[in-house]
Formats: structure tokens, C-alpha cells, sequence
């Protein structure tokens, strides 16, 4: 039987740093004043850099399954942050959009954004933190590639 500290613990670190970075963003959300949870954020994330993508762009971009974004956009939606809007030149697409009171959310959560940034990054140099993404960025890679082939 192997011994369990000689196994790699990565995929275990990132599900607990998931969970605990989680519930800090949460706190952190409410601490700022912001209604919207940290999954909805990401949807606005892609928002703010792109504005009126596709739903199906969006759902790559943000890595959330069509009906999950569904769902959350319809709450988005409510509260008054998007609206669905038919593409002129292909009316069988839906186009997200952000609206005015988006405006005042971004700063908001542009803030928030640096401050959890810090925190993750606590005592961590320009150079540990380029490796790391660009670690982290191979091992998203390798997870989409995966799951690209095996549909």
C-alpha cells in the first residue's frame, strides 16, 4: 500500500482552497455591500470585458454548464444587471448585456477583486506568482482538453 505523503495533494489543495476562499469572498461580498455571490461576479467578470457575447461564449468563458448560466443569468436578470437582447444579424442568437446599474457594481467589485488578490497573494514575489498562474493555467488546459475529448 502507498504511502499517503508521497501522493501529489494538488487536486485536494484547490478543493479546500475553493472552499475556504469561497466563504471568504461571500463575507467579503456582504462586507462590501455587494447582493451578488461570487458566481454570479464571474459571469459580470466576463461581462465587463466583453460586452453583449452570446450565451454559449459566455458559458465558455465563464466555465459554467448553459443551464447553470441560464439560471443565473434569469437572477441577474431580475435584479437588473443584464438583459437578453436578439443579435441584429442573426436574430436566432441571444446577446447578454450589462445595463447602467451594472456601472456602479463594477467598481465595486473591481475593489473587492484586489483585495482577495492580496490576501491569496500574502508574501508571495511578482516571479512565484507568474509560476504559479502559469501553472495553474496548464492545469486548467489539461482538465478542458480532457473533457473536450472524452463528450
Amino acid at each position: 500500500m502507498k504511502n499517503m505523503k508521497s501522493q501529489s495533494q494538488g487536486g485536494f489543495l484547490m478543493a479546500k482552497i475553493r472552499q475556504v476562499g469561497g466563504r471568504i469572498s461571500e463575507r467579503m461580498l456582504k462586507d462590501f455591500g455587494i447582493e451578488i455571490n461570487s458566481a454570479q461576479g464571474r459571469i459580470m467578470f466576463a461581462l465587463w470585458k466583453q460586452d453583449g457575447i452570446a450565451i454559449n461564449e459566455l458559458a465558455q468563458k465563464t466555465q459554467l454548464k448553459k443551464s447553470t448560466l441560464t439560471s443565473m443569468l434569469d437572477r441577474l436578470e431580475k435584479m437588473g444587471y443584464v438583459r437578453r437582447q436578439r443579435c441584429t444579424k442573426d436574430r436566432r442568437k441571444i446577446l447578454i448585456k450589462r445595463t447602467n446599474k451594472d456601472k456602479n457594481l463594477e467598481s465595486q467589485y473591481v475593489e473587492l477583486s484586489q483585495e482577495i488578490t492580496k490576501l491569496y497573494y500574502k508574501g508571495f514575489s511578482k516571479t512565484e506568482i507568474d509560476h504559479f498562474e502559469s501553472n495553474l493555467a496548464r492545469i486548467l488546459n489539461n482538465l478542458t482538453d480532457f473533457e473536450a475529448e472524452h463528450k
